[in-house]
C-alpha cells in the first residue's frame, strides 16, 4: 500500500466517521517516510503507528462488517502489541475493543469554544506576550519537553519534530506566541488554522513559571489572534485527567465536543 493509498483510506474513513483515523504524528511520519510502522496494508485496511506510539487501525467504509478490523486486531495482539487509539470513541471501535477484553488506559478530550465576543487579553505582572521569533525555537522545544514530561506524544517533540510541524501547509508564524519574563521565554501558545477551523494547538508553560495566570493569558492571546483572523469556533485537545488545564479551558468557555480513547490489553 503506497503513501497515497494510505491517504485515500484515511480520507474515506474521515468522511464516513467524521473523525480522522490517524493522528497528526502518524500522518507527518508517513508523509516524511518515517519513523513509522506498518502492520497491515492490504484488503482495504491498515494498521499504522508513528515510531513507538500506539497503533491506529482503519478499515475502508466500503469494506466494513466483514471481520477485517477484528482479524487485524487479533493479529496485532498475538504479535505483542498492547495499545490502540480509537479516535472519536466510535461505537464500533468501542465494541471491538471490549470484545477483546481491552481496557481504557487514557482519554483525550476534544474541547470546543464558540466565541461570541473578542477574547480579552490581560498580561500578568512582569510578563510580555509577543510573537514568535526564529531565535525562540530551541527554547520552545526545551519548555515543551519540561511542560509535557509526562505526556508520551507531545513531550517527545524534538527540534526535528518542531521543524516538521512548521513545514506543514497550515503553519503561520503569526499564530505562535511566547511569554517573556525578565528577558526569558517562560511559555508559548501555538495556534493552528486548517480548513477554516481554529485550534489551540499547544499551550506550554515552563513548570518553574506555573501560577499567576500565565497559561490563561497565553491561551487568551492565541484566541484573540484566531478571533482577529475571522474564526469563531476553536477546538483543543487535552488529557481527560489534566485537572489544572481543564479548569483553565472551562473558565474560558470550552465544553467537551468529542474524545479519543487509548485502549490497552
Amino acid at each position: 500500500m503506497s503513501v497515497q493509498d494510505i491517504a485515500d483510506l484515511a480520507e474515506a474513513a474521515r468522511l464516513a466517521d467524521g473523525v480522522a483515523p490517524f493522528n497528526e504524528a502518524t500522518t507527518i511520519a508517513v508523509e516524511n517516510e518515517g519513523p513509522w510502522r506498518v502492520f497491515q496494508a492490504e484488503d482495504h485496511a491498515a494498521a499504522l503507528a508513528s515510531g513507538d506510539a500506539p497503533v491506529e487501525i482503519a478499515v475502508h467504509p466500503d469494506h466494513r462488517r466483514r471481520g477485517r478490523g477484528g482479524a487485524l486486531l487479533d493479529r496485532l495482539l498475538a504479535s505483542g502489541e498492547e495499545a490502540f487509539w480509537s479516535h472519536g470513541d466510535l461505537p464500533a471501535a468501542r465494541a471491538l475493543a471490549t470484545s477483546r477484553g481491552l481496557r481504557v488506559a487514557r482519554t483525550l478530550l476534544v474541547l470546543r469554544l464558540s466565541m461570541t465576543t473578542a477574547p480579552e487579553v490581560v498580561e500578568p505582572p512582569g510578563v510580555t506576550l509577543r510573537s514568535f521569533e526564529e531565535d525562540d525555537a530551541d527554547t520552545i522545544v526545551a519548555i515543551n519537553a519540561r511542560a509535557f514530561a509526562a505526556h508520551p506524544e507531545q513531550g517527545a517533540m524534538d527540534r526535528t519534530d518542531f521543524d516538521r510541524r512548521r513545514a506543514q501547509p497550515w503553519f503561520d508564524p503569526a499564530g505562535l506566541f511566547v511569554a517573556e519574563r525578565d528577558g526569558r521565554v517562560v511559555g508559548f501558545h501555538w495556534t493552528k488554522v486548517e480548513n477554516d477551523s481554529g485550534e489551540v494547538y499547544v499551550v506550554g508553560v515552563d513548570p518553574e513559571a506555573h501560577g499567576g495566570g500565565l497559561g490563561t493569558a497565553l491561551t487568551a492571546r492565541g484566541l484573540r489572534h484566531l478571533w482577529d483572523s475571522g474564526l469563531r469556533t476553536v477546538d483543543l485537545y487535552v488529557e481527560g485527567d489534566n485537572a489544572p488545564a481543564l479548569a483553565v479551558y472551562r473558565r474560558l468557555g470550552f465544553i467537551e465536543h468529542a474524545r479519543d480513547v487509548l485502549w490497552s490489553s
